[in-house]
């Protein structure tokens, strides 16, 4: 296996295509292990005019959000959307509250840890932009604060 860096290279660029976060490649005595990201313990509120946005479906969202004066929540990992701690909870944010610095806004479950998301900035959810149960990417916004 041949281990030079122009290698790795390739190999991570065909994770990108692929969208492939975690590999392992073996070969003999050799081995190669490589994971994308990293998993915060809280997200950050992204400022309208920094996010950086992958997906068209998403860059809509976001010039929808700049005409209405909204402030994106995205999420710092990839993994599942809860929107209370336990099925039978009611939910930590509702379209309509007002949120405080802090205050958790959901949880998103990664490698089978539940981490709660607590937002940065103060106002009144807007929008929530995905549903419970839901598998999230990176970067994806999960509502917006007025």
């Amino acid at each position: 296996m041949k281990t030079d860096i122009d290698y790795i290279k390739k190999i991570a660029d065909v994770m990108d295509e692929k969208s492939i976060i975690e590999l392992s490649l073996e070969d003999g005595s050799q081995k190669i292990s490589i994971k994308k990201g990293s998993l915060p313990e809280r997200a950050t509120v992204i400022e309208k005019e920094v996010v950086k946005v992958q997906e068209p479906k998403a860059q809509a969202e976001v010039q929808n959000s700049s005409q209405k004066q909204l402030t994106p929540i995205t999420s710092p990992m990839v993994g599942t959307f809860y929107n209370s701690a336990s099925p039978d909870e009611e939910p930590f944010v509702r379209v309509g509250d007002i949120i405080k610095p802090g205050q958790v806004v959901c949880i998103i479950e990664a490698m089978k840890l539940m981490n709660e998301i607590e937002a940065d900035i103060s106002g009144k959810v807007a929008e929530i932009c995905v549903e419970n149960g839901q598998t999230i990417e990176f970067g994806q916004i999960l509502m917006y604060i007025e």
